[in-house]
């Protein structure tokens, strides 16, 4: 199974360790961390790194780093993974994405999402693909939208890794049904 997925303008590929200076730089960005409870700690970069470099690996498939094909820039992550925390959706294939500002706006992370969806229900043969974010962030459900997923008030959640009480507990589910053939 491949290991990487490329688009008209990117890249998505295995990790590689020079990944990891733009991925601490992803993951401690005040605006990129917005809707997540915290920016990342070394120890848990370096495990995200370590876990979907290995997802890759013997799946085939994970949350690929991102380069631009043009200048061969880092510019973040996107792609597929198999969330493992308690939800009414769980199991699940989730698509996911985290980009660098610098990247944002250029529509890197529709056609990165796009290309992740057709590799999810042509190779991988998935009914569906979900996507989940904080209720507030406006920015990926955008995404969400643009990539033909589908949100239900009744699919709405809390998310049980994040504390109770907390602004980015409430999420709202997104979901994707594989093309008829």
């Amino acid at each position: 199974m491949s290991s990487y997925l490329e688009t008209h303008r990117l890249r998505l590929r295995q990790w590689q360790v020079t990944d990891l200076s733009g991925l601490r730089a992803l993951c401690t960005d005040a605006k990129v961390m917005e809707f997540f409870p915290a920016p990342l700690q070394e120890r848990e970069i370096l495990a995200f790194y370590q876990r979907h470099q290995a997802a890759i690996g013997e799946r085939g498939f994970g949350f690929w780093a991102v380069e631009r094909k043009d200048c061969g820039e880092f510019i973040g992550f996107v792609g597929l993974n198999a969330p493992r925390f308690d939800a009414h959706f769980v199991p699940c294939l989730e698509i996911g994405w985290r980009l660098l500002p610098d990247a944002w706006g250029q529509g890197f992370a529709t056609e990165a999402a796009n290309a992740c969806l057709q590799f999810g229900f042509d190779r991988l043969g998935a009914d569906e693909i979900v996507s989940f974010t904080a209720r507030v962030n406006k920015r990926s459900q955008a995404v969400m939208q643009r990539i033909g997923m589908q949100t239900s008030d009744a699919d709405d959640f809390e998310h049980p890794l994040v504390a109770v009480g907390d602004r980015l507990r409430p999420h709202v589910l997104y979901r994707k049904r594989a093309p008829a053939l």
